[in-house]
């Protein structure tokens, strides 16, 4: 795969020059009232397999850790997905119909995430599920959401090398942050030398692996890496090694509650991430995590996702303000809770450009949904079930917000099997 980041295709290029001339393109109504009758599309004819739908609602189910290590990291997720389901009920609903929600707590245990998918399934057999962060939690409920044919969204950057025909992806894979970050940070500060350091389970592993691949391709060096289990709060021995080994660059996938003693601790140790030396990157910190983390204690740090809150774009700046008004002004928004909040309206408008709560039918009107109006701008379901997107580079300052100091000049296609980096 190339190390550019690949340009939209032609057709969807054209898909948006017909949106903004005035087409007809589904995602110029998508934020929009859009008031379907029940009446119009029978029950009998929407849901021939059994789900929980009626001629009045439509329900779904809600899957993340609110207790646990990850909650600090999942509960903006559900905020996000319990506001757009707000918004679009608003709005009438999907197909003429309210959408009411199950909500499962995961508590942080990938066994408790299969548990609980397999009963909103089965048991509640609801029409799709908005759910997961970790990769571990992701892989313990996809041969249940593969057996039982359910439709996730999953909002979380990942480490890429999978594609279900149950999940839509609407979080980055690898190429997208991945690469993407580290050809950043060589070409833009000229870093040579890299110490990974990531929490115990398989998306750091794997992120780094593709992380090691990449750096050594460009012909630098890894001098270190590390990993600790989720929960660890303890880092004062790795960091005595970064300090010897004077890498350009931490490379940190620290995961969930263990952020807060990692960043506390590096600044505690002396490590002035201002003065960049060594720099910090992470791919895991955003401005949910930050909250407990604390401004002060990360001020300098830099993290490469597809959307931060400082973002400034109409569609943001309305997201922001109904999300603080939805759930208190001392609430921040990070990368995956904007895209925890993508998949209620990439559901609404697959269902509704298929006519059906099938799930078959849903999966096979996903590809090619828009949607003009997300707060990171502009995003297109690929083929490949997840989300063409920009990449950014977010400087963090001491309010606990990032500046947004970098992005790609068009949206970069997904590629969740890079050649060469399996």
């Amino acid at each position: 795969m190339s190390d550019t980041p690949k340009k939209p295709s032609l057709s969807m290029e054209a898909s948006r020059r017909s949106f903004l001339m005035g087409g007809t393109a589904l995602a110029a109504t998508l934020f929009a009232p859009k008031f379907l009758r029940a009446a119009d599309y029978p029950t009998a004819a929407v849901n021939t397999t059994g789900l929980a739908v009626t001629d009045t609602d439509v329900t779904v189910g809600i899957l993340h850790s609110v207790t646990g290590t990850m909650a600090i990291s999942e509960t903006g997720s559900v905020q996000a997905e319990k506001l757009a389901i707000e918004q679009i009920n608003a709005q009438g609903g999907v197909l003429g119909r309210q959408i009411k929600f199950i909500q499962e707590d995961g508590a942080s245990d990938w066994p408790t995430f299969a548990e609980k998918a397999k009963k909103l399934l089965v048991n509640d057999k609801v029409a799709s599920v908005m759910g997961c962060w970790t990769s571990a939690s992701r892989k313990a409920v996809l041969p249940v959401f593969e057996q039982y044919n359910g439709f996730l969204y999953y909002p979380t950057f990942y480490e890429g090398l999978e594609e279900s025909p149950n999940v839509i992806y609407t979080g980055q894979e690898a190429t997208q942050q991945i690469i993407a970050g580290i050809d950043w940070v060589t070409q833009t500060k000229g870093a040579k030398s890299f110490y990974l350091l990531g929490s115990d389970y398989i998306w750091p592993r794997t992120s780094n692996k593709i992380a090691r691949k990449h750096i050594e391709k460009l012909g630098l060096k890894v001098v270190g890496e590390e990993y600790y289990p989720l929960g660890h709060t303890q880092f004062n021995s790795v960091i005595n090694k970064i300090r010897l080994s004077k890498p350009d660059v931490i490379y940190a996938i620290v995961v969930g509650g263990s952020n807060v003693a990692f960043y506390k601790q590096l600044k505690a140790a002396g490590i002035d991430m201002t003065k960049e030396k060594p720099l910090l990157l992470t791919i895991s910190v955003t401005e949910d995590e930050i909250r407990g983390i604390g401004g002060e204690n990360i001020v300098g740090a830099y993290a490469c996702m597809k959307y931060f809150q400082s973002l400034d774009n109409p569609n943001n700046v309305e997201f922001v303000k109904e999300f603080k008004k939805m759930w208190g002004d001392d609430m921040v928004i990070g990368d995956v809770t904007q895209a925890a909040y993508l998949g209620p309206w990439l559901w609404k408008a697959a269902v509704e450009k298929a006519g059906s709560f099938d799930v078959d039918k849903v999966r096979e009107a996903s590809p090619g949904i828009e949607l003009t109006t997300a707060p990171e701008g502009y995003v297109k379901v690929h083929e490949n079930h997840h989300l063409w997107s920009k990449t950014r580079v977010g400087h963090a300052k001491a309010d606990g917000q990032y500046e947004v100091v970098f992005e790609t000049a068009e949206l970069v296609e997904p590629d969740p099997f890079p050649e060469g980096y399996q």
